[in-house]
């Protein structure tokens, strides 16, 4: 199969606490991965022109090439606005694609949805029936100037940059593509979930 990487760079976050888990649920096994973040890198990597892996440290031993990763230049704060601050001083792209490391199931037609609709906004992220998927989305690094703000004032919410921006909002059916793995309950879930697909 031929496929046409997406003409955007992707960068999957993986710097969370899991503290809901207990344990680091990036490096959980899952599927035929030794981890879910080689799952989710392995599964997205064919798709993109470049793939990122942004993290607080260096905690990935399938990642032979170290400039796929993007180390947060915070190290104490745990935050997605911290996070994005890194990932637009590191890349040059002018947008990226974002996606979280507990959300395998996001299918590649979604997130071709999201990118071919993004062209006018800032951020374009998907919602379902249940919520709207803040880190699932394209974001433009227009967003620097918010971003720097946000942090002198000690804002670290996505929700707030989503609406300080030009930002729209994809409306999709299936909530089950986006599965969130937070606590022990939700990731035995994911993998059943897995096994059925």
């Amino acid at each position: 199969m031929n496929i046409k990487p997406f003409e955007i760079a992707c960068v999957i976050l993986s710097g969370g606490k899991s503290s809901r888990m207990g344990e680091d649920k990036s490096l959980l096994p899952f599927s035929s991965s030794s981890s879910l973040i080689e799952f989710q890198y392995e599964r997205l990597k064919p798709y993109f022109k470049d793939i990122y892996i942004s993290s607080k440290i260096d905690k990935f031993d399938f990642l032979d090439d170290k400039t796929k990763l993007i180390i947060d230049k915070n190290q104490t704060i745990y935050s997605p606005i911290l996070a994005l601050q890194t990932i637009f001083e590191t890349l040059d792209d002018e947008k990226v694609f974002i996606i979280t490391v507990d959300t395998p199931f996001v299918k590649i037609e979604t997130i071709e949805k999201l990118i071919n609709s993004s062209n006018n906004f800032e951020i374009t992220i998907a919602q379902t029936l249940e919520k709207t998927h803040n880190l699932c989305g394209v974001f433009s690094n227009n967003l620097n100037e918010t971003i720097e703000k946000m942090i002198k004032d000690d804002i670290h919410k996505i929700n707030y940059l989503v609406k300080k921006s030009k930002y729209q909002i994809i409306n999709f059916d299936d909530e089950n593509e986006f599965i969130n793995i937070n606590n022990k309950n939700e990731y035995e879930k994911a993998l059943n979930y897995n096994l059925i697909k």
